[in-house]
């Protein structure tokens, strides 16, 4: 089997997981540190203890490696602003909570002040479809427009960034409550409230 780096058998791709691992770990702790701008491959690989050349056989630089970093914390995200299953809106909120807090450097890079612009509204975009692609959309309340359900793509839209303005907040606190209470507010403020404005239940 060939590895990435020209090297052959597993340890070959062990050797190319780590190499990656560590320069996204430096990457990471960088841009916590000073903001995504003025971090610098040579400063990347300098952290990372990796040779300089060595970077550019895995990436063609910082942006992408930032963004191969970013995208599984992205997914996972979205996966996670799913509808509710059985086991209910507490605990799906509190097992978000749980993987940012498992996460939570990553998840300042990609959510925080200096976050790209550009994952940021994939992000919203992405989440808001999907949201809106697993619920169902509640019927026409009456005559009257005020007693409507909020349409369904206003009411998926909040949810997706309402939830990440609670992440935020969260994080720049210094997570100040657990994700099992984290989970409840979610529900409590956001889940179950766009739920009942916006879809069936």
């Amino acid at each position: 089997m060939e590895a990435v780096d020209g090297t052959s058998g597993y340890s070959g791709d062990r050797r190319v997981r780590r190499t990656r691992r560590l320069l996204a770990e430096a990457l990471i702790s960088l841009v916590l540190e000073r903001g995504y701008e003025e971090v610098t491959v040579r400063e990347i690989t300098g952290r990372a203890d990796v040779g300089y050349a060595t970077f550019f056989r895995h990436y063609p630089g910082k942006d992408a490696l930032l963004e191969e970093v970013l995208e599984v914390v992205l997914d996972d995200l979205l996966q996670l602003l799913g509808p509710a299953q059985a086991e209910g809106q507490a605990a799906v909120g509190a097992s978000l909570f749980r993987y940012v807090q498992e996460n939570a450097e990553v998840c300042r890079v990609l959510l925080g002040d200096g976050a790209s612009p550009a994952l940021v509204r994939r992000m919203v975009e992405t989440g808001t479809s999907n949201v809106l692609g697993q619920n169902v959309p509640s019927g026409v309340g009456g005559e009257n427009y005020q007693n409507e359900p909020v349409p369904a793509e206003i009411a998926a839209h909040h949810l997706v960034v309402s939830s990440i303005a609670l992440i935020r907040w969260w994080l720049e606190r210094g997570m100040p409550y657990p994700p099992e209470r984290m989970g409840g507010i979610y529900r409590d403020l956001i889940e179950h409230p766009t739920r009942n404005a916006a879809f069936e239940t």
